[in-house]
């Protein structure tokens, strides 16, 4: 079976490895194109596109699915495309190109969650259980009939890059046994069904942390958006980036916003109860621990974040 394989981040990568060990015949890849990296904004190729070129695999690299590129894949006349976190969309013309049409690999139990970020939203609003789903891509936003799903535990201390990578293992065998099922002439997508939620691609200001909101929702929060954008907060308008923080039921009077220190530890005032910080990184320094950090404070205990 001849696979046109599209993907960018390096949760796509797993699945472009699985299908080459199930024996596919991945013909090409489509990537986004070379960004900046770093400090020194140094071009990088994707995951994806590094990975491919290791294998051997030519490399489309386009930032969207326009004609020529839609010419380019038509080329490698594929029998089925698979899709994972590409970063863009696929428009009609190139929908009918390969002879199953595409196959997407999303990380949720659809219709939950369609969109550009549903491990980070689905973190944030707090599910206990997530998963992935395989489905065929039509124009709609993650609308097509699924092949199939899993399930994965969504654990008190996961951050979305900690279930991101989970779920990218697991999903690559779930696309690899869709494929399969599609070549053996087996697969029945099925139309979804279920309440609807929608995950948009997250923003900075998703990251920030709004010490009036609650303990629990606070915690959630900032795993949610880690490792990207970030939570973080203001002090004396700097931005400060701040790692997930924990729990501190124990502790309820402090206002919102307002820091104790205990020990090694640096409390946080909520909506609730407090919360301990984890590792903080001031605006233009690096990512230090708590205490150090408030060693560095004139009178920590007059701090209070914005």
């Amino acid at each position: 079976m001849r696979v046109l394989f599209a993907g960018t981040p390096a949760v796509a990568v797993p699945s472009l490895d699985a299908l080459i060990k199930a024996g596919f015949d991945v013909v090409a890849v489509l990537t986004r194109p070379d960004a900046p990296l770093g400090r020194k904004r140094v071009m990088t190729a994707s995951p994806v596109a590094a990975r491919a070129e290791e294998l051997g695999i030519e490399v489309i690299r386009a930032a969207k699915v326009d004609a020529d590129t839609t010419a380019r894949i038509a080329g490698h006349a594929p029998d089925v495309a698979a899709i994972v976190a590409y970063g863009g969309i696929v428009p009609r013309a190139a929908l009918g190109v390969p002879t199953h049409g595409w196959v997407n690999l999303h990380f949720s139990l659809l219709p939950a969650w369609r969109g550009a970020a549903p491990v980070q939203r689905s973190i944030i609003a707090g599910d206990d259980v997530t998963g992935a789903a395989t489905f065929q891509l039509e124009e709609g936003l993650d609308t097509g009939p699924v092949f199939g799903t899993l399930t994965e535990t969504v654990r008190p201390e996961d951050t979305a890059g900690d279930l991101l990578e989970r779920l990218s293992l697991s999903g690559a065998v779930l696309l690899s046994q869709t494929l399969s099922a599609i070549d053996a002439g087996q697969a029945a997508p099925q139309p979804q069904s279920g309440e609807v939620s929608l995950a948009p691609k997250l923003t900075l200001d998703d990251g920030r942390l709004d010490w009036r909101q609650p303990a629990l929702a606070l915690n959630r929060r900032s795993r949610g958006v880690t490792p990207e954008p970030g939570a973080w907060t203001t002090l004396e308008g700097q931005r400060i980036k701040l790692e997930p923080v924990t729990l501190r039921p124990g502790v309820d009077d402090l206002a919102p916003g307002t820091i104790r220190v205990d020990g090694k530890s640096v409390l946080v005032g909520t909506g609730s109860h407090a919360v301990e910080l984890g590792r903080i990184q001031p605006a233009g320094k690096k990512m230090m621990s708590p205490a150090d950090w408030a060693r560095g404070l004139a009178a920590p205990e007059r701090v209070v974040f914005e």
